[in-house]
């Protein structure tokens, strides 16, 4: 069976804009670009017609785990690995590389050499500049900083004044929209009969020039029952959205005065029924729709924003003061492959099928 992470990972940029308008018709060029394993497909994207063009593919030196696209839109940076995902066999070959972006065609081609890196990198992201590339590492959980050298490509790792402390099981690693802030988000893990459950956390720090400095914890209840996976924020209110994998809930947290309120404003459910059986016999969690990332989608204008936490059944909230509201669509047949919005939201969402895998979205939407 084809994997997830080994079937597909999306990177999918404007050529113009870091953002797309979906309320607006669609004339700038849009590139996607699809992995699997080591091999990086670009795709042409047709947005009125949802239709997708293969183009050419490069190969990587090991599966790709994350790819992350340089404020410019002109360089794509992927991290690679031959480890297996989770806590399973480690290999020895883990890299960042450096690629650029034609900016009429969207055409990859490599940029420079690639960095070497100790371990599986699971998620990376750039700073707010595109100065610095900051990685998180599960296993063990760490989180390193590499420059962005004046040509683009990727340089040395940024000294730290002093040990981190990164959690258990980093998942994912983000920079907020002020640059002044870097959440590495640590999942833990489940308890099971014989092993007490493993505390998660988000794991914030002071960020200035790729330094890492006055680490705090955000872990309600000493992270008992909090299993974070990904996060993203409002693309112009201070707000940031969380997913909890193991708990299926999402998160929303207020950011005040250059800081992250610990207190949790609103939760949000991503089952409609969890008592649901799994989709398919035999399934991987039973019902659990928090598993994949989430991310924040559409024009910094009200109405057109998306929060959409990806993976398994789809859940259902209620309007609540402005802040999240409830999915557009529900689960939908496990051999269908459309998912089916309302009508109001004005894109369109398929789910993925690849052997017995598939993937689907849970769709949020403010005012």
């Amino acid at each position: 069976m084809v994997s997830r992470r080994t079937f597909l990972s999306l990177v999918a940029g404007s050529m113009s804009a870091p953002r797309v308008a979906f309320a607006q018709p669609e004339t700038r060029k849009v590139a996607l670009y699809a992995n699997v394993g080591a091999d990086l497909t670009h795709y042409d994207v047709d947005v009125a017609g949802a239709a997708l063009t293969k183009r050419a593919t490069v190969t990587l030196p090991a599966g790709v785990q994350y790819a992350w696209p340089h404020v410019s839109r002109r360089y794509l940076y992927v991290a690679t690995s031959s480890s297996a995902s989770g806590y399973g066999p480690a290999g020895t070959e883990h890299h960042v590389t450096a690629f650029r972006i034609d900016p009429a065609s969207g055409a990859l081609t490599k940029h420079g050499e690639a960095i070497r890196l100790p371990t599986r990198p699971i998620h990376m992201t750039t700073d707010i500049p595109s100065e610095n590339i900051l990685v998180a590492f599960n296993n063990p959980s760490a989180l390193r900083v590499y420059r962005i050298n004046p040509d683009f490509t990727p340089g040395e790792e940024v000294k730290q004044p002093g040990p981190i402390d990164a959690g258990i099981f980093a998942h994912q690693v983000r920079v907020t929209p002020d640059n002044r802030l870097a959440i590495l988000v640590t999942r833990g893990n489940e308890g099971t009969p014989t092993k007490a459950e493993d505390p998660g956390a988000l794991k914030v720090f002071d960020y200035k020039n790729g330094v890492l400095t006055n680490e705090v914890s955000i872990a309600p209840d000493g992270g008992k029952d909090f299993g974070p996976r990904h996060l993203d924020f409002h693309p112009t209110k201070p707000w940031m959205y969380v997913s909890i994998e193991t708990q299926n809930k999402m998160y929303t947290y207020k950011m005040e005065g250059g800081r992250i309120n610990p207190e949790i404003a609103f939760r949000a459910d991503t089952l409609a029924e969890p008592n649901e059986p799994p989709i398919a016999s035999g399934g991987r969690h039973g019902p659990r729709a928090s598993e994949r990332p989430v991310s924040v989608w559409g024009e910094s204008r009200p109405g057109h924003g998306r929060v959409s936490g990806q993976e398994g059944v789809q859940g259902r909230r209620e309007q609540h003061r402005g802040v999240l509201h409830r999915p557009v669509h529900r689960r939908a047949d496990a051999r269908s492959s459309t998912s089916r919005p309302a009508p109001s939201i004005r894109a369109r969402f398929t789910s993925i099928r690849a052997d017995a895998c598939w993937w689907r979205s849970t769709i949020f939407r403010w005012t």
